[in-house]
């Protein structure tokens, strides 16, 4: 099912060898946010609690990374970013607040507060540059 399979993922990205692995290239971080994004958009259309808690904790993890952090400026799905999910999230306070944190993690403000969070150049060719 969806929410195992993003589980699995959520439990290899907590492990910092695996959110290492994931970050080393961009086309592994990439292929992982295509997939996220995929069910966002979905989770949007039919909205279930237990998967989007475990999608949200993937994206919040790999927002610890500065490279993925910057890359996920640009591709964190809208539904995250606007108020899509909350009604979803109305009951589930800790959902909430790692949503929370992750939009101040890719927030210009976050880079702000911590210039050294800016570290490495923009994303110029997304599919050649490694993370």
């Amino acid at each position: 099912s969806k929410t195992v399979a993003t589980f699995i993922v959520q439990k290899i990205l907590l492990d910092d060898l695996g959110l290492q692995y994931i970050c080393q290239t961009y086309e592994r971080f990439s292929h992982v946010a295509l997939i996220l994004g995929k069910m966002v958009h979905g989770l949007a259309k039919m909205p279930s609690a237990r998967l989007l808690k475990h999608v949200i904790r993937c994206y919040l993890r790999l927002s610890d990374n500065p490279r993925a952090r910057d890359a996920l400026r640009q591709v964190l799905p809208e539904p995250l970013r606007d108020n899509t999910f909350a009604a979803c999230l109305k009951d589930d306070q800790g959902t909430k607040r790692w949503l929370q944190n992750l939009l101040h993690n890719i927030s210009d403000a976050s880079v702000a507060l911590n210039p050294a969070l800016a570290g490495g150049m923009p994303l110029t060719d997304p599919l050649k540059r490694p993370l």
